[in-house]
């Protein structure tokens, strides 16, 4: 070992042993600490940051990855309730080609890559299915893309098309949607869902779709809709959207909490068409459709009277030649007039009839008109009194009552988290406050240490002087110088008051001298020593 280590692992060996139980103990501690903190970094720096190798798998696919994983020695982590796949972030790739080389994931749900699948000769029904269930499987696969939906099926009822049959039954769709745990779907995505399905099936309209979730709750039926929507809805948002508007000029007027507004409206649904055709001719015109005919005979007659009635009753002229000239005309005139055609479509949704109830709080209004406050009212909720519309406004007393515990239960509830706020932060500070103080102690504790070691006396043994020459001396002389210079030594090291210290104080005062600086008392003794000998 070179010179250099034993003497600091010396020195520090010998440090170690000066110190107390209570600086051992304190020492301990921090290199436990110390050694913990060692630890915690090294684990969290070696800790491996994982990332996705496949998301969205398969059960089956899930497995066959994972004992790939285990076969492989490779760490994996599984999140989304085992869709997801997670490998350190340095083997992604590897592991991505590993499992390719292997044919995972392996499961599929279909789609188009079915078609790649059909030999030469599959028979018209065989590519049929298959491309039935291509579509099935590009559908599933879309749907389970959506936000809350964990799986996805979908079934599809297509009629075979055939040309001895001239009317042919509309396609329908099944959808099965597995949602994700705590999840739900609202109504703009079971419309989507619809939607998505019947644009993508040629002839099938939005009614034809059937969207079941995981609980057999039915969210769109064959025939009917999506739940939720249609009348229902509209009926409701219209009412909601009066009364919010009357809502909020109520609280700039009497204050928020000071009204109750209510709004009950009657929707028509029904769509109606209508054509109209009005012809219109001012004054002078002529008529819309003339004819005229003419017929004009000219000549004479044969001479001879008329002969035997014929097998058509037809007079025979008897003989002779007769002259004469038929003429016909014929005119049909058409006058241009104005005509109007107009068709008139209703859409759905128009207001039958609605009605307004208002209720405000007495003591915020018993400065105010109801005439004017319920005028008010019928305009913002557009009140038509040509269509039966009624609006109300009555005021009365509030229930308070409600309104003051949940103001009360709200202060307890600030006080409460305030009380915790002040508790965590006492809590922090005394945490904080130990902590200074463990600092402080140690630094107390390693200066004492040091300032006792620097501070080290080293024992004088007076017998280990080298002796002096003694002459014989007179021992009261000697003993009177003794005392002089003493008295001398003390009143250059503590200068005293002008109260003279007896003779017990000096000798503490000397005793306490001693043991601070014996190397100095030595000296004065020598040197006393030595002014007796010379005596």
């Amino acid at each position: 070992m070179p010179e250099k280590i034993s003497h600091a692992a010396a020195r520090l060996g010998a440090a170690i042993k000066e110190f107390t139980i209570a600086q051992r103990t304190l020492t301990l501690i921090g290199l436990g600490v110390l050694a913990a903190i060692v630890v915690g970094l090294y684990a969290w720096s070696s800790r491996p940051t994982y990332a996705p190798l496949y998301t969205g798998l398969a059960a089956a696919d899930a497995s066959a990855v994972v004992e790939q994983l285990d076969a492989s020695g490779v760490a994996y982590q599984l999140a989304d309730g085992g869709a997801t796949v997670m490998v350190p972030k340095d083997s992604v790739y590897q592991m991505r080609l590993k499992t390719a080389a292997a044919g995972l994931p392996a499961a599929s749900d279909g789609g188009y890559s079915l078609l790649d699948e059909m030999g030469m000769g599959s028979s018209e029904f065989q590519q049929s299915t298959t491309y039935k269930r291509a579509m099935e499987g590009e559908l599933a696969k879309t749907i389970s893309a959506m936000k809350g939906v964990e799986t996805a099926s979908v079934q599809l009822a297509l009629p075979e098309e055939t040309v001895f049959v001239a009317e042919k039954a509309d396609p329908t769709a099944s959808v099965f949607v597995g949602l994700r745990t705590g999840a739900t779907l609202d109504d703009d995505q079971v419309q989507a869902v619809v939607h998505l399905v019947s644009a993508s099936i040629e002839g099938m309209k939005t009614t034809d779709v059937a969207v079941i979730d995981s609980t057999g709750k039915v969210l769109s039926a064959v025939g009917v809709g999506t739940a939720g929507t249609g009348s229902g809805k509209q009926n409701r948002e219209y009412e909601e959207r009066i009364s919010a508007s009357v809502q909020t000029m109520l609280d700039r007027i009497v204050g928020p909490g000071n009204a109750v507004v209510s709004v009950a409206a009657d929707l028509d649904f029904d769509q109606v068409q209508r054509t109209s055709e009005r012809f219109e001719s001012a004054d002078g015109v002529q008529p819309l459709s003339e004819t005229r005919t003419s017929e004009t005979y000219t000549g004479s007659g044969a001479p001879g009277g008329t002969g035997v009635l014929g097998p058509d009753n037809i007079a025979v002229p008897t003989g002779g030649n007769g002259e004469g000239e038929y003429a016909n005309e014929s005119e049909t005139r058409n006058n241009a007039v104005d005509k109007v055609t107009e068709v008139t479509e209703t859409a759905p949704g128009t207001v039958r009839r609605q009605s307004v109830s208002v209720a405000v709080n007495q003591s915020a209004a018993a400065a105010l008109s109801m005439a004017e406050l319920e005028t008010l009212v019928a305009s913002a909720a557009g009140i038509d009194q040509q269509r039966g519309d009624v609006v109300t406004v009555s005021r009365m007393a509030f229930d308070s009552s409600n309104a003051e515990a949940a103001q009360a239960a709200l202060a307890e509830e600030r006080a409460a988290t305030e009380k915790a706020e002040r508790a965590a932060l006492i809590r922090t500070g005394v945490m904080a406050g130990l902590g200074v103080v463990l600092l402080v102690a140690l630094a107390v504790v390693v200066a004492r240490a040091r300032k006792s070691k620097g501070d080290e006396r080293t024992a004088l043994d007076i017998g280990d002087l080298e002796p002096l020459p003694v002459s014989p001396v007179d021992p009261t002389a000697l003993a009177l110088d003794m005392v002089e210079e003493t008295e001398q030594t003390l009143a250059m090291i503590a200068p005293v008051d002008e109260l003279q210290l007896d003779a017990e104080a000096k000798r503490a005062e000397v005793g306490s001298m001693a043991d601070t600086d014996p190397s100095e008392i030595a000296d004065r003794l020598r040197s006393m020593m030595d002014v007796g000998a010379r005596k």
